[in-house]
């Protein structure tokens, strides 16, 4: 695999790329304990609904060693604190309750610690297949419905090999398109308030050359209007079961325009990304972050003291302004309420 590897295992420990740096500064945090590995998704040393999952799990692994035994109510109480580092990514709990599953089937803490890093490593090679699959289903599509040799794609946030470990999902769309020479240009909301466009998307387009600009999302209006974009693509921390969707903040506003403007808007995320015991959503948890990620920059005050902030880290959404969601079973479109589900569900893989 090529790209930005984001995690390795190595000496029965964990290590991280700080994303909260990139993109002029590439350090490794070394987690060792469950602790850090909470630590490290609850600051957003790691990121991206996926990666958090897969360190989850390495975090379930050097959980269980140190425990050094198997004790159903401590692994239990050791899973809830995983999950609540960050609550709207589905992937961290869906990923945290698959580990109890492996730790409650061994009476031995030693063979458990084994299936666990052999499961996170191989959940890894994993991804990379079927995001790569995922990527061909969205530039099928693309040829079905616009049918051009190239295509200029707008993405927000961060959804390449940062956030998932592997190719990716919305990002990486864009990366598999020019990898086959088919990306004509793409563009890279900055995605306030933590900028993990400008700082990892960019970083991870100008590591594999594909040619690129930054926008603030104030810009996308502009940019839609002047038929600069042919199609949308953004990732997902959640799905419900009628396909609103929760992503990162400002994807909903994206996708308003983007209705406006009929330009299409697509969702990429495997299927473990999909909540289908929420009707809606209404339903889904929205992480609220520190007021200091608006109100300072890298430890500089950029707003008065006296003045709030509100601070949801995602909202949701609606499915009538999806126009399809792209999971490794296939391309989703409407009625969600009539064909997620069956897919999602479906044995195809």
């Amino acid at each position: 695999m090529s790209g930005v590897n984001p995690m390795k295992w190595e000496n029965e420990k964990l290590y991280l790329l700080d994303q909260r740096v990139l993109p002029h500064t590439e350090t490794w945090q070394e987690i060792d304990s469950l602790e850090r590995c909470h630590w490290a998704i609850n600051v957003m040393v790691v990121r991206g609904a996926p990666c958090i999952g897969f360190t989850a799990i390495f975090g379930m692994a050097l959980a269980i060693k140190e425990l050094g035994k198997i004790d159903n109510s401590k692994v239990q109480e050791m899973a809830e604190y995983l999950k609540s580092s960050r609550p709207t990514a589905v992937n961290l709990q869906y990923e945290v309750d698959r580990c109890v599953e492996i730790i409650t089937k061994h009476e031995s803490a030693d063979i458990a610690y084994l299936e666990l890093v052999k499961f996170g490593l191989g959940e890894l090679e994993i991804s990379h297949q079927k995001n790569t699959k995922m990527a061909e289903i969205a530039i099928e599509e693309l040829d079905n419905t616009l049918n051009k040799a190239k295509y200029r794609f707008l993405t927000h946030c961060n959804t390449g090999y940062l956030a998932c470990g592997s190719l990716g999902t919305a990002l990486g769309v864009i990366s598999h398109a020019n990898a086959k020479d088919r990306c004509e240009y793409a563009y890279a909301d900055e995605t306030r308030p933590y900028l993990q466009g400008s700082r990892l998307t960019a970083f991870e387009m100008a590591k594999e050359n594909i040619p690129h600009s930054i926008v603030v999302e104030g810009a996308a209006s502009h940019l839609l209007k002047n038929d600069k974009v042919d199609a949308i693509y953004v990732g997902a921390d959640r799905i419900a079961r009628n396909g609103d969707t929760a992503n990162k903040i400002g994807t909903s506003t994206l996708a308003i325009v983007a209705k406006h403007y009929n330009i299409p808007f697509y969702v990429v995320a495997p299927t473990s990304s999909f909540d289908l015991e929420l009707a809606g959503g209404s339903e889904i948890p929205i992480e609220l972050r520190p007021v200091e990620e608006i109100k300072e920059y890298k430890g500089i005050k950029i707003a008065l003291e006296e003045s709030g902030a509100w601070n949801p880290s995602f909202d949701v959404t609606d499915a009538r302004l999806i126009t399809g969601i792209i999971c490794e079973k296939g391309l989703i479109k409407p009625p969600f309420t009539e064909n997620l589900v069956r897919i999602v569900e479906s044995e195809n893989s």
